[in-house]
């Protein structure tokens, strides 16, 4: 029987909507993670950093963009336990700077995924997935990435058609 997990990371401090800044309870990666998690009936995880990124946007994407331009890998509180049994990971995670923020990669880097099917999806405000999908084909080079999804943030709520469409691909 295959076992499915969402692992998200999510930012729910000031984001990006549409040209201005709005300050939000629920990250936009959050809304699409729990969306899933009840279409697929599957177990949920949230990436959590050591050290929570700043609430103010333009200090949130500063810091983010050193740790990016550092190749940094800031430390994660929390382990996904018996990742063994999962099959299926669906990732998400907004898009920072092009690509998979780094604590992302460092949950990745944590764990054996050889053989697993991996999900991208991302939140993000115009610029679609990036590079994220090449990053994660070489940081997993023995996982079958499938074929991502980009959803804006301002569009997550009204998101479940092609959430569904998505799933149904499989």
């Amino acid at each position: 029987m295959m076992k499915t997990l969402v692992a998200y990371f999510s930012h729910n401090k000031e984001n990006y909507f549409n040209g201005t800044i709005q300050s939000i309870e629920v990250g936009n990666t959050q809304v699409v993670a729990e969306k899933l998690q009840n279409m697929l009936k599957a177990d949920i995880y949230q990436i959590q950093p050591l050290h929570e990124y700043p609430e103010k946007y333009d200090e949130c994407t500063a810091r983010a963009k050193e740790e990016l331009n550092k190749d940094e890998r800031p430390k994660i509180m929390n382990r996904v336990p018996h990742m063994e049994d999962y099959d299926r990971i669906y990732l998400g995670f907004p898009n920072w700077w092009g690509t998979m923020p780094m604590c992302v990669w460092t949950f990745l880097e944590s764990y054996d995924l050889k053989g697993k099917k991996i999900y991208p999806f991302c939140t993000h405000e115009g610029s679609g997935m990036g590079n994220s999908v090449n990053d994660l084909k070489k940081l997993c080079s023995q996982s079958i990435i499938k074929h991502a999804l980009a959803i804006r943030g301002s569009q997550v709520n009204q998101s479940d058609n092609k959430l569904k469409e998505w799933i149904e691909e499989e």
